[in-house]
């Protein structure tokens, strides 16, 4: 069995209304990092899960209409805090990267695609053809910044042309797998509602728990294990409100079944590195 030692990192994060990611919560404005995930395989070297927030990202951003993602979500971006450069800092470079994973195309998550020229990406077939038929207002109104992948056409992969397979039986709700690395070490899992072809992915760590990424299908762990989804108004204009309800109770139903099961949201409070420790 493949294990992958894995950490997190932050590049970047954003504030909003916490009433706004989840139903019921306060009005008051809290932090939303930009959580990446970077694994390393035995033989086929570092993999990131997304990318967050960047330069690039900043200047995309600069300008009228853009702008406008940022007046809703203010982003704070630290200097040397990308996850270029923090990668530079453990000596890390991005020749090293065999591959970029993106779990869907909103601009937190594809933020530092160009900060990794080269690399080869892997994200749903679906979702770039939602962005491609999208005018910039259009995929701006659902959080997408085409800018941000703009020369990455020549060097993606499709998830769905992977291998396809059968989940482990306790995430059987979520439907078939896609075998990432040929090895059955990775497996991107579908998880519909926010994004058009958003996917997380599920492994064994090193120290033999299983780990699932799953970006923006919850925004903390907490509305996990409550099951309680954000209003219906903000999944409705991003996504689709039944699809994404229905992701969620299957991620409470699979986090109470499998022992020791690390449910991790891109944007959880509590899996901030400087949180955890």
């Amino acid at each position: 069995m493949v294990r992958f030692e894995w950490e997190l990192l932050e590049a970047g994060h954003c504030v909003h209304r916490q009433r706004a990611v989840r139903q019921g919560a306060s009005w008051h404005r809290c932090e939303f990092p930009a959580l990446v995930a970077l694994l390393r395989h035995p033989q086929r070297g570092y993999l990131l899960f997304d990318t967050g927030y960047s330069d690039a990202f900043l200047q995309a951003t600069a300008r009228f209409p853009e702008r406008l993602y940022r007046w809703v979500t203010p982003v704070h971006l630290a200097p040397g805090q990308s996850v270029r450069a923090q990668l530079q800092q453990r000596g890390i470079g991005t020749d090293q990267i065999h591959q970029v994973v993106l779990s869907h195309l909103h601009g937190d998550h594809v933020g530092g695609v160009l900060d990794f020229p080269g690399v080869p990406l892997l994200c749903s077939r679906a979702a770039w053809q939602d962005q491609a038929a999208r005018g910039r207002l259009r995929a701006l109104s659902v959080g997408l910044l085409p800018a941000l992948t703009r020369d990455a056409a020549p060097r993606m992969r499709w998830l769905e042309e992977l291998p396809e397979v059968d989940l482990p039986a306790a995430f059987a709700a979520f439907g078939k797998g896609r075998d990432v690395l040929g090895d059955g070490s990775l497996l991107a899992v579908p998880l519909p509602g926010h994004a058009v072809g958003q996917h997380g992915l599920l492994f064994e760590g090193a120290d033999g728990r299983p780990v699932f990424l799953v970006a923006d299908a919850a925004w903390s762990s907490g509305a996990i294990a409550d099951g309680v989804p954000p209003p219906r108004l903000v999944t409705a204009l991003l996504g689709h409100t039944g699809a994404y309800r229905q992701t969620l109770q299957r991620l409470q139903h699979v986090g109470r079944q499998v022992d020791d099961l690390q449910l991790v949201p891109a944007h959880c409070g509590q899996w901030r590195p400087r949180a955890r420790r």
